[in-house]
């Protein structure tokens, strides 16, 4: 639930939401976890940014406050009304001063310039007038065989068998229409370094209808030593169930499946999606109040539609305590990291530990 887990994505309608966008540790818990998470990421990504500290109060303040009206919102909503409520284009909009909204209108712009087109010249290259996708290595690689020693297609295949399984009837006629071209290993974010990621490249009815997903390892939550274990046995059920639970719009291709006894979850790559670019040089913080207050008002529509709204509605309370203690525990969390970094640090510097480099 940190600030850079949200952003915007296209409903099967092919509008414009705001929400969460990172579902890997998706697992049903206390939500206090996920507030105090999300204000700790406010305090450490508006230290990076160069807020001062001022600002960081003002935003975290600001996340808790609308945390709690729009859960006393949702609380009184119908289950149904509930369930279809999302965060569209027009609420994201309303919500922002004239100089935020600027910002927010970029970036929307930006993600609907971001269609499986705009993916096929980034990411592909012709060649003998035939579309591949392009190495890059040590972050796109195309390889032969898997560690289990089987031919990639002979991989894919036993394990798209699987995926058909979890897909509605409707998307596997869609799909059906589509066939496979090339397939690369990717290296994805930094919680998934090191887990299993592909980019499988598909054709439709000509080379302008191009199809990029991705198909993802998932691993057990690592919030499952102090939770519950999932009740799902594959762990990509576990993540496509938590995201079509809180998502609401969710991506039509959203999967999951088994392969060589590694769990998988599958979604389309870059569908129309865009999000805020934590760079210094980039981000404005005056802003940073207003956005830290959009995410909070998608983690609170997120946890009414997976919790009891009205219970956590009632818990939280109409007063600003609540945003007090969070801006105390944020700033206690955030010098805890930085004391953490800082030991990190040293521990590479001295040798104590082993740091990898990556030649450009």
């Amino acid at each position: 639930m940190h600030i850079a887990n949200f952003g915007v994505f296209a409903s099967a309608e092919r509008n414009l939401v705001f929400g969460i966008n990172d579902f890997d540790e998706t697992l049903p818990g206390p939500w206090e976890w996920d507030l105090k998470r999300l204000v700790a990421s406010i305090v450490a990504a508006g230290r990076f940014l160069g807020a001062n500290k001022v600002k960081c109060e003002e935003s975290v303040m600001a996340a808790v406050s609308t945390y709690r009206k729009r859960l006393r919102q949702y609380a009184y909503m119908g289950n149904l009304e509930l369930w279809y409520s999302t965060i569209n284009e027009n609420d994201i909009l309303k919500s922002l001063t004239p100089s935020a909204r600027a910002g927010a209108e970029k970036i929307i712009s930006k993600a609907r310039q971001r269609t499986h087109m705009q993916v096929l010249g980034k990411l592909t290259d012709l060649v003998d007038e035939k579309f591949l996708l392009k190495e890059n290595a040590p972050f796109i690689v195309r390889e032969t065989k898997t560690e289990t020693g089987r031919t990639i297609k002979e991989a894919l295949s036993l394990f798209l068998e699987s995926y058909f399984s979890s897909l509605a009837d409707d998307r596997k006629t869609i799909l059906k229409h589509y066939r496979i071209v090339d397939v690369a290993r990717k290296v994805v974010g930094v919680g998934s370094v090191g887990t299993r990621c592909w980019i499988i490249f598909l054709i439709g009815n000509n080379s302008d209808d191009p199809l990029f997903l991705q198909l993802k390892e998932a691993q057990p939550s690592v919030l499952e030593p102090y939770l519950s274990k999932a009740i799902y046995s594959n762990q990509g059920q576990r993540v496509v169930a938590g995201q079509r639970l809180i998502q609401g719009a969710p991506d039509i291709f959203l999967g999951w499946g088994e392969q060589g006894g590694m769990q998988y979850y599958v979604r389309q790559l870059r569908d129309m999606k865009g999000g805020v670019e934590f760079d210094p040089k980039k981000v404005k913080t005056e802003n940073m109040d207003q956005y830290s207050s959009l995410c909070a008002w998608a983690l609170a529509l997120a946890h009414a539609k997976s919790g009891d709204a009205a219970m956590i509605a009632g818990y939280v309370g109409k007063s600003d305590e609540l945003d007090e203690a969070m801006v105390s525990f944020a700033f206690a969390y955030a010098d805890q990291t930085e004391k953490d970094y800082q030991a990190l640090v040293s521990a590479a510097k001295s040798g104590r530990i082993k740091v990898a480099s990556v030649k450009e």
